[in-house]
């Protein structure tokens, strides 16, 4: 259970006690506002103005709610503020099918494009207090990438309801609605989740023996540019995506023959293992001219047994520093 701290109403706690109280559950509201935007930099925005509204107010808490309910509040209206000024965040699998030309040029990156993000999450252990919810599962990429079809408050009450386990009381006082419209939400939002947001069973878990032998065959594979084995890695109905780029690929033969037109060269990559929205990745790092190793993109992969299902190579060396990797090699 996640520790609720309760403020008695009239209860005079010194501006210092704020911070104290309310920051163990600063990563449980990164987690909460993350999916709602599906933005790592929105999300992070998001939370300091849910601090900084709450420090501001906090005279006013009168204590008729635990201290983490009002910051949920805070934090969820501030997230469907920031969605009237913007749209939903895709994957290039969100836009459009597939291409069928592996060999033939992938077109412009699309910086109008305002695309999703990884975070750099690691899951939780029995002794983090946001362990109810920031499980794994409720953090993957094609999970947070489903959400984003949904409208704002649809967004927030499936969030609310079926990630964090809030009752349809708490969740109606939270977004100021009634039980009946918040059901009627969840009905809807349901319902679109089955029909966009693909299955991933048998997926396996990052400490696994066999999945990190897994990763260190591809991680090798890629940096010596060996087409072979890296086929041998995908599953049959693999996808890859790389945003900015729209441009993306399914099937193990179409991204074996991209990768070899467009991508590898022997040495011409390193890979820094890391873990992102709960899944295992790469920092990819490329050679610069003169021989240094330079931030690249971050790959995400969903595995499947002893397969990689899909690589999501996210196309932003700034991302790099993000999850405390360096900047050069």
């Amino acid at each position: 259970m996640t520790t609720q701290v309760t403020v008695t109403a009239g209860q005079a706690v010194p501006g210092d006690d704020f911070g104290r109280l309310a920051d163990p559950f600063r990563r449980e509201l990164l987690a909460l506002c993350y999916r709602m935007l599906g933005s790592l930099d929105e999300a992070e925005d998001a939370v300091q103005e849910t601090y900084l509204s709450a420090w501001r107010s906090y005279q006013e808490f009168e204590g008729r709610s635990s201290l983490r309910t009002w910051l949920y509040r805070i934090a969820t209206r501030a997230c469907l503020k920031a969605l009237e000024r913007g749209g939903r965040r895709p994957l290039p699998s969100g836009l459009g099918g597939s291409a069928d030309d592996p060999e033939d040029a992938v077109g412009q990156w699309r910086t109008d494009i305002a695309w999703l993000q990884p975070i750099p999450w690691h899951g939780a252990g029995p002794a983090d207090p946001a362990v109810t919810v920031a499980s794994r599962e409720s953090m993957r990429l094609a999970f947070v990438a489903a959400l984003q079809h949904l409208p704002p408050r649809q967004r927030a009450v499936l969030i609310l309801r079926d990630v964090l386990a809030w009752r349809t009381s708490e969740v109606a006082e939270l977004i100021s609605a009634s039980e009946a419209a918040v059901n009627s939400a969840l009905q809807r939002a349901r319902a679109q989740l089955r029909r966009i947001a693909p299955t991933e069973e048998g997926l396996a878990e990052p400490d696994d023996a066999a999945q990190r032998e897994l990763l260190d065959r591809y991680a090798a594979a890629f940096e010596n540019a060996d087409i072979g084995t890296l086929t041998k890695l995908l599953a049959q109905d693999a996808v890859w995506e790389m945003p900015p780029i729209p441009t993306w690929f399914a099937g193990r033969d179409h991204i074996a023959r991209f990768l070899v037109a467009r991508v590898l060269a022997p040495d011409h990559f390193r890979l820094l293992a890391t873990e992102a929205n709960g899944q295992p990745g790469f920092g990819l790092y490329e050679r610069g001219e003169n021989g240094e190793f330079r931030p690249h993109a971050v790959q995400v992969l969903t595995l499947a047994g002893r397969r990689i299902t899909r690589i999501v190579t996210f196309h932003a060396p700034a991302l790099l520093a993000k999850f405390g990797l360096p900047d050069r090699l």
